[in-house]
């Protein structure tokens, strides 16, 4: 099985609509139309976010979402922020193939550091996670009180 990697392609909006809609099934959220299209845009721009898409006979099969961010302690950090691959083709290597990609995106910028978040419950994702990153005991929390 072939898988290529590259940039998300324009013509690949709704496929990629259709995975994304399955990595936030997974995560038990929903968004508006309105968001889909809006992150449509930005990660075709490519300055704020940025995507990658696995392809398996010109097919897109996966997806990666990643952003660069100021550090306190280092230079500019890499966050990979959404990783989905099509239920249909897991287990191939493709979900491993996407974050080397980014991770050598990352090197490129300059970046000492490639990190992401997951699920305690993520039983199949954090197998590979365990193989190829460290896990830092961190404990993510998300404040209840108003932003303003």
């Amino acid at each position: 099985m072939a898988i290529e990697i590259g940039p998300l392609r324009p013509d690949e909006q709704a496929r990629w609509a259709e995975l994304w809609r399955g990595y936030l099934d997974f995560y038990e959220s929903t968004l508006p139309d309105s968001r889909y299209e809006s992150t449509w845009r930005r990660l075709l721009d490519g300055s704020e976010i940025a995507g990658l898409g696995a392809r398996q006979d010109g097919r897109l099969v996966g997806i990666t979402h990643y952003l660069f961010h100021h550090h306190t302690w280092s230079d500019d950090v890499c966050y990979l922020q959404d990783l989905f691959v099509d239920t249909s083709v897991r287990g191939h290597g493709i979900a491993r193939s996407l974050i080397g990609a980014v991770a050598k995106i990352a090197g490129a910028h300059g970046c000492p550091r490639l990190y992401w978040l997951t699920s305690h419950a993520n039983a199949p994702a954090r197998l590979l996670y365990d193989q190829i990153a460290t896990w830092k005991g961190h404990i993510r929390y998300d404040y209840n009180g108003p932003l303003a």
